[in-house]
């Protein structure tokens, strides 16, 4: 079946769906949404089966609608209408909600029901569950409402009248004046779930250090007190702030654009500069019990038995300079730990999706920081590829694209999650790469799959990265399940009597490789590429990455048939 995918953004949830449909070989293809006469002249050209839309910001034409079925993911359950479900629903403190799929009519989500499934809303951000809990029931709904369209003679029930059971509620757009947080009054668990509802964006306005701000993110602090309101701290580039009964670390901010536009997202002690007033930084144990996992890090390590574990979470799965090099510190004393087995990653949401863009735009010399990143990211994936005492396994729980991915590509062996999205290119970005990538891809999946998953830029489900050899192992568990998942797997390898074997085998591998071709040379010649594009003012890099990162729309990526 040929399947128009139509999108405000071929994000997370809609590189999802474009690779479980063409797994299961319907013929894909993708129009960003926002302007309807390229859409008229889309589905004029192409003449799909069926147009389906994952979380569609804008309406589809009624021209359109009433002469193709359209169907629109909705991340609601059946009967709760409105712009803003997930965010309330976050905001609200609902721990059960769903995913609808509805066919387009001229009210909105009010159209016959497809298909829905349950998803459970954990105490996480919404970027996170968007891409985890939410992803899951939509592809698991989405599925579902495409094979009920292709059987003859099914019927999708209407949201009134006989059949019907549930209740219809339509609310207004959350509106960012709702999201406020008033610090003298609200508790810490009020300020969370307001800060989680609008972590990614729109984020939740605040007056901040003499300046208005949107806040990105929270954490809880179990220690630190002091005045509603007050900055306590710094850590990791995260500001602490007081709640009226105890206190959250922000991790990002953006400044407050004029006309209430969000400008770009960084760091929250990198935003401020020199607004901030001297805080003392606070900084989390490395190595840290179960008892300490109430202290928030972005790295953390921990051991059971001879095995390690080294997780990262950054917000977006972006590594800048610092981050990279922080990273590296910690795999080095991770390194002079006695075990055989050390996991990198196995947590819920982004692996790692490479350098960090924004903190790239935000710069002053683009090209320097640019420089600067790749180079830190260089000398992390050096570090992993080069270690041969001990088997290094990478667990991707979510995401990983680009960079990130050839981060994974370093270790022995890589696991993900089943709902895992991967994206092993540059092009999109107008990148050449760099992380060995020219090493480890195509020692992977060979020199042709290589050529070809750079060239065509399009996203990998875990089942097809697992069929290509890009992973070695598929997990079947939800986001929360991931990472036990993978210890245990870990536990296991660790007791296997042919580890010590794979190691010595491992390090004889690497000898030899080094003797047909130096990694240097690999990162010498990726680099020598990278620079031309960094520090050449008219490489396609620099109007991508500014498009990127302050949402502007560009037309180079799968815009019509990919």
């Amino acid at each position: 079946m040929r399947i128009l995918l139509l999108a405000s953004a071929f994000n997370s949830l809609s590189q999802r769906l474009h690779a479980e449909l063409r797994d299961r070989r319907h013929i894909v293809d993708v129009q960003l949404a926002g302007d309807d006469d390229e859409l008229r002249e889309t589905v004029g050209r192409l003449r799909p089966d069926l147009l389906l839309a994952p979380m569609l910001r804008t309406a589809v034409p009624q021209d359109v609608w009433s002469r193709l079925t359209c169907l629109i993911v909705h991340p609601g359950p059946p009967g709760d209408r409105g712009p803003s479900s997930l965010d309330r629903a976050i905001q609200e403190g609902r721990t059960e909600w769903g995913v609808t799929v509805l066919q387009a009519e001229a009210e909105m989500d009010a159209g016959p029901v497809w298909a829905w499934a349950p998803c459970r809303l954990p105490a996480y951000g919404k970027s996170d569950l968007y891409r985890n809990e939410v992803a899951d029931a939509a592809v698991t709904a989405a599925l579902l409402a495409v094979e009920r369209f292709a059987s003859p003679g099914y019927v999708p029930q209407r949201q009134s009248g006989p059949g019907w059971h549930g209740t219809v509620r339509t609310r207004p757009p959350l509106r960012r004046e709702s999201r406020r947080i008033d610090w003298a009054a609200h508790a810490t668990e009020e300020v969370l779930r307001r800060l989680r509802a609008a972590d990614s964006r729109p984020g939740v306005p605040d007056e901040l250090c003499g300046g208005e701000w949107f806040l990105h993110g929270g954490h809880r602090e179990p220690l630190l007190r002091g005045r509603p309101g007050e900055l306590l701290a710094t850590r990791a580039g995260a500001v602490c702030r007081a709640t009226s009964d105890g206190a959250v670390w922000i991790p990002e901010l953006s400044r407050r654009a004029p006309g209430g536009r969000t400008g770009v997202k960084l760091p929250a002690v990198s935003a401020l500069g020199d607004l901030l007033p001297p805080l003392p930084e606070a900084p989390a144990p490395l190595m840290q019990d179960e008892a300490d996992d109430r202290i928030w890090s972005d790295i953390r390590y921990r051991e059971e038995g001879a095995v390690g574990f080294l997780r990262f979470s950054f917000p977006g799965g972006a590594m800048s300079t610092e981050h990279c090099r922080r990273l590296l510190a910690a795999y080095r004393i991770a390194l002079a730990r006695p075990t055989s087995v050390l996991v990198l990653g196995g947590g819920r949401d982004f692996f790692s999706n490479g350098i960090h863009l924004n903190v790239i735009e935000a710069a002053p010399d683009p090209a320097v920081e640019s420089w600067d990143n790749i180079t830190a990211m260089d000398e992390l994936v050096d570090a992993v590829l080069t270690t041969t005492d001990r088997l290094v396994v990478s667990a991707i729980g979510g995401n990983a694209a680009a960079g990130g991915v050839m981060l994974a590509l370093a270790a022995d062996e890589v696991w993900c999650r089943a709902g895992s999205v991967l994206n092993p290119h540059y092009r999109l970005m107008g990148l050449y790469g760099s992380e060995y990538w020219t090493y480890t891809l195509p020692r992977r999946v060979g020199a042709a799959a290589a050529e070809r998953l750079t060239r065509q830029a399009l996203p990998v489900s875990a089942a097809t990265a697992e069929r290509i050899g890009l992973v070695d192992r598929v997990l079947d568990h939800g986001p929360d399940a991931f990472g036990p998942g993978a210890a245990h797997l870990a536990g296991l390898l660790a007791a296997s009597p042919t580890t010590q074997q794979r190691i010595a085998a491992k390090k004889a591998a690497r000898e030899a490789d080094e003797r047909t071709k130096p990694l240097d040379a690999y990162r010498e010649e990726e680099l020598a590429v990278m620079h031309r594009q960094f520090f050449t003012p008219e490489s396609p890099y620099h109007v991508l990455r500014s498009a990127f990162v302050h949402k502007r729309p560009v037309r180079t990526g799968p815009s019509a048939r990919v």
